[in-house]
Order: C-alpha cells, then structure tokens, then sequence
C-alpha cells in the first residue's frame, strides 16, 4: 500500500502482536521521547497501528489462523488507522535503517510480478519484502515473482511470510530458487531448490515451527487476549492481572481486564480496574463509556451519566455515550434533553439498528410536546 506521510509526534500507536525484532518496552520509550504515544492494542484514540511479526506463529497455532489477521487487518484499516510493519515502525522511530531508495509503484509491482494486491500489502505489511510500502525496489520485484509462483503452487500469504524471516534478510532470497510442495509429508511448506536445505538437514523454512522464549509481557498480553475472544472470561482477568503486576501503568491491560471482570459477574472488581484505567488514562474514553454502562446497570443513573458526559466531552464523534445518554435522559423524563441527543447521534450514525431506535425516539418525543403544547 501507498505509505502515508507518518510522524512520531502526536501520533497514538498501538500494537497488535509483539514485535519480534524489538522490546515493545523499549520502543515505547522511544516514541514517548519523539513525544508520541505506544500502547498494546486498540483504542478510539489510536491513529497507528503496529502489527508484531509474532502474530503470525500465534496465528498459525489458533483455529481462525491467517483468516483472523486479516479480518484484523481489514477492520483497523476500515478504521481509518494507519497500518505499520513492524520494520516499518522501526525505521520510522529511526531504530532501523532504511533499505536504499527505490522508484517501483505498487501498481506496477502487482502489474510486473501479477501477485496480487490483497497478498502484496499483507506480505508487505508483515515484512516479507525489502521495504514494508511503496515505492519498492528492483529485489522487491524479483520477490513478488517468487511469491507469485508459490501462491500459484498453493502457498498461503501467510505461509510465506512465516517461512522468509528464517533464513535472514529477506533480500537474501532473491538469488534463491523457492518452492512450495509435500516433501517431507509437508503439503504447506517452502523449501529451497530440490528439497534441500542448508542448516544440517532441517527445513530452512520451518512453517510450523515457533520459538519459546521466556514469559515476557507481550506474550502474557497476547495470552490474556485469546483468553477473553475464546471467553474464557476468569482466565483472561488473571492474564491481565499478571500484566498489570510486571506493568502497572498499563491502561489497557487494566481496561480489559474490567471488561473481562464485568463479563464473569464481578462488578465491583470492574469498576475498580474501569476507575484504575482512568487513573492511568484520564483520556481513556472507552473506560468512561463502559464504567457509565456498569453504573447503569447497578441503578446510580448520576454516576452513569457524569461519565457518559466525560466521555462525549473527550469524543465528541463517539456516538454510543450520546445514545446511552439519551435513553437515561428519556427515562428520568428529561424529553427536550432526550430529543436534543437522540438528534445528535443520528447526526452520527444515521444507518443503523440504533438509529432507528433513536429516531423513533425523537418522533416519540415530538408526539409528546406536541400534545403537552396542545
């Protein structure tokens, strides 16, 4: 994809994956100092996005595998958020130096070596070529072919991505003669000319293979979150407790174990970890709207709505507090105000289920002023 003009400065970073070149510790330090912000995962307030090149082995031992990153993927970018590799992120915090200048489009890339466009930013977007975006260079061409002609053999995009990052630089590959086949009983494998490969009889590119390393935080972090998507709702709040234990200051961490809490039925607890988060984040709209909808839900409707108030005021685009908002305003038989905010999130979200709610509510409230003034 076309590389967007990026800056570290008043940029908000987020991280999916940890990045396997590089402590995000440390690159989070980094950006701090070029005065941007680093956070695991995704928030509201996240303009960039960092995809860790670990997330392809932690994909290839999970049931959605490849087709999980890129829904991922497809999402974050529907977001409007900017997406980075991981050497990408790198070369942008100057913590990596950059490949020479080159002059290749992407189109012409897709056009010259006929790889397609869908594979070519996922390839690029886990560092499978020489650069991570346009303009490539003349060994990115001769990489897309290879990658072109594996595909055409029934290699995956992400089969392939897995595989170049075993044999060293990638741009070492273009003098390599790649193919992709069954030998050894392997029917996803890549392996060099003839089957052969050079580190004392074991396949150079091992797809299936992943290093242990120690229990680091990114891993804890990535743990906790397959918990939580595979509800494991309890096992995710300890993962997340573990995070927070190695990094206290972790708003997200806190955040999502809240949520985790609130799942499992402890509501207490979440509201501790909701106002935590806040602590850390005082701009953590999300943690505002969820902590607002846990008040609702224990009936403290004025706790509930000072922080739906707080979070319309951090985010004045985010259409779910204006909606909450509304209702709680509706039900204490506040009607012009209900009205007022019914008409601002339909200002904001004119097509959905809950626009239509919120419209019918707006109708509902004219009826009612219309009788009350007759």
């Amino acid at each position: 994809m076309t590389a967007p003009a990026v800056t570290v400065t008043g940029a908000v970073f987020g991280s999916i994956g940890a990045l396997a070149a590089f402590p995000l510790r440390l690159a989070a330090r980094e950006v701090e100092r070029q005065h941007g912000q680093l956070r695991r995962g995704v928030t509201r307030r996240t303009t960039h996005v960092v995809f860790g090149r670990t997330l392809l082995v932690k994909a290839a031992l999970t049931k959605n595998g490849d087709a999980g990153i890129e829904r991922r993927v497809a999402a974050e970018r529907a977001a409007g958020r900017i997406l980075i590799s991981e050497n990408g992120f790198l070369r942008l915090l100057e913590l990596m130096k950059a490949p020479e200048a080159s002059s290749l489009s992407r189109q012409s890339l897709i056009d010259q070596s006929r790889l397609s466009g869908a594979d070519l930013d996922l390839l690029s977007l886990f560092d499978a070529f020489e650069h991570d975006a346009e303009p490539y260079s003349f060994r990115d061409l001769i990489l897309a072919r290879k990658y072109a002609g594996l595909v055409a053999g029934g290699a995956t995009w992400g089969a392939i991505a897995r595989s170049v990052h075993r044999s060293g630089p990638v741009a070492s590959l273009t003098a390599k003669s790649l193919n992709v086949g069954s030998a050894f009983g392997r029917a996803d494998a890549i392996y060099l000319e003839g089957g052969q490969s050079e580190l004392d009889g074991q396949l150079l590119f091992d797809l299936g293979s992943a290093a242990h390393g120690d229990d680091t935080l990114e891993e804890l972090f990535a743990e906790a979150e397959a918990a939580e998507e595979a509800g494991d709702h309890d096992g995710a709040a300890a993962l997340y407790q573990r995070c927070l234990a190695i990094d206290p200051t972790d708003a997200i961490a806190a955040f999502n174990r809240a949520n985790c809490l609130r799942a499992g039925g402890h509501a207490a607890e979440a509201a501790h970890d909701y106002a935590r988060a806040i602590k850390l984040d005082p701009a953590f709209v999300e943690a505002w709207f969820n902590l607002a909808g846990l008040m609702s839900e224990q009936g403290r409707d004025a706790s509930a709505r000072r922080h739906l108030q707080k979070a319309i005021a951090l985010d004045r685009n985010y259409a779910d507090p204006v909606f909450n908002l509304a209702r709680l305003e509706f039900d204490a038989g506040n009607l012009a105000e209900a009205r007022r905010l019914w008409a601002r999130y339909l200002e904001l979200d004119a097509d959905s289920e809950w626009a239509g709610v919120a419209a019918k509510g707006v109708q509902f409230v004219d009826m009612q002023l219309a009788r009350t003034a007759g």
